[in-house]
């Protein structure tokens, strides 16, 4: 067990969580997957806005080193559940973000993961019909496969393989869009989706998986960082205060914008960039190394962020060298206390 002490990196001040909206404001908010990542850092920013805060996770992969902070403040509670079960709760708005996103941990049990993204959109949706409580699904870039358009705008359909070790995720979560749709049309729920691109910074496990935590980690133990490829892929990176921003103005959204809308950072680099940036910002002796890439990688990825600069007003505003840097920082802090 890694044992991460969040408030000494965060330098956490109890009081700013003290600050309470008036009860005419107060939502009573639902985050499925809270513990995880993403889940941590929106359960923290709505904390700060002065809401009631359920966080609901099965802790597959999500830390509770990642909420233990939050656990004394009165306006949060924290359930053990696995909402691949029905759950009956009293809210206002659900945050659906319950999924494995890395390929390492999806594919550990890919019937796990289609279920608790099918799954659980029933139950999240079932709870909104019950409460009329709007509800954001967090979708994911892996709508668009690998894609034939660039950069990938939210009109465009996808290319996915349907049956390949990368399905359970990327069917998953299109499957999880098609309910939204549907419950929206047949039964009025307010609905509204998400596409989130690469996303990095503090919290992201030390066995995540994806490029970022995996090049930081082997840069820091001075190890070869491995390349899947000949580092020609590109990506494009959003640091994680960026994207927070992005899923609270779209919940916030009025209701007859429901998406999906892109929330990722335009900005593409390649793989063998990132690479040599990790090892320039942390001093690493590192070599590189190339492996074969895996099924069905995407050669391609990059937002266009139209929709959401319109419609929400939303722009990232952290380069990606500075986001580099707070997340450096946070994975030399948690290898230390191994």
């Amino acid at each position: 067990m890694i044992t991460v002490d969040i408030r000494n990196i965060y330098h956490f001040n109890r009081k700013k969580f003290l600050n309470v909206v008036s009860k005419k404001h107060m939502k009573r908010i639902l985050i499925t997957g809270g513990a995880g990542f993403l889940g941590s850092h929106l359960c923290e920013k709505l904390l700060r806005e002065g809401h009631d805060i359920i966080c609901l996770d099965n802790f597959f992969t999500g830390n509770k080193n990642n909420i233990v902070h939050l656990l004394t403040i009165p306006r949060f509670e924290l359930i053990r559940h696995d909402i691949i079960n029905p759950i009956y709760l009293e809210v206002d708005e659900i945050y659906n973000l319950a999924c494995p996103a890395s390929p390492v941990h999806y594919q550990y049990n890919p019937i796990k993961t289609i279920k608790t993204s099918v799954m659980g959109a029933i139950n999240v949706l079932g709870m909104a019909k019950r409460t009329k409580a709007k509800v954001l699904q967090a979708s994911t870039s892996e709508i668009y496969g690998d894609p034939e358009v660039h950069p990938q705008n939210e009109a465009y359909w996808g290319k996915v393989n349907p049956i390949g070790i990368r399905s359970c995720y990327d069917e998953g979560k299109r499957a999880a869009e098609c309910l939204m749709m549907d419950y929206r049309r047949q039964n009025a729920v307010t609905t509204k989706i998400v596409r989130i691109f690469n996303t990095y910074g503090p919290r992201m496990a030390l066995n995540d998986g994806r490029v970022v935590s995996n090049f930081i980690i082997q840069a820091l133990q001075n190890k070869k960082i491995t390349i899947y490829g000949d580092g020609s892929h590109t990506r494009s990176f959003c640091y994680v205060d960026d994207l927070i921003d992005g899923l609270i103005r779209m919940m916030n959204a009025e209701d007859d914008f429901f998406g999906p809308v892109n929330i990722g950072n335009p900005g593409e680099f390649t793989i063998m960039q990132l690479a040599k940036l990790v090892i320039q910002l942390t001093g690493s002796r590192s070599e590189i190394e190339f492996l074969p890439l895996p099924s069905d990688d995407p050669a391609q990825r990059r937002p266009d962020i139209r929709l959401a600069t319109e419609k929400l007003g939303w722009q990232p505003t952290t380069p990606l060298e500075d986001g580099l840097l707070k997340t450096i920082e946070y994975f030399r802090g948690a290898l230390e206390k191994l």
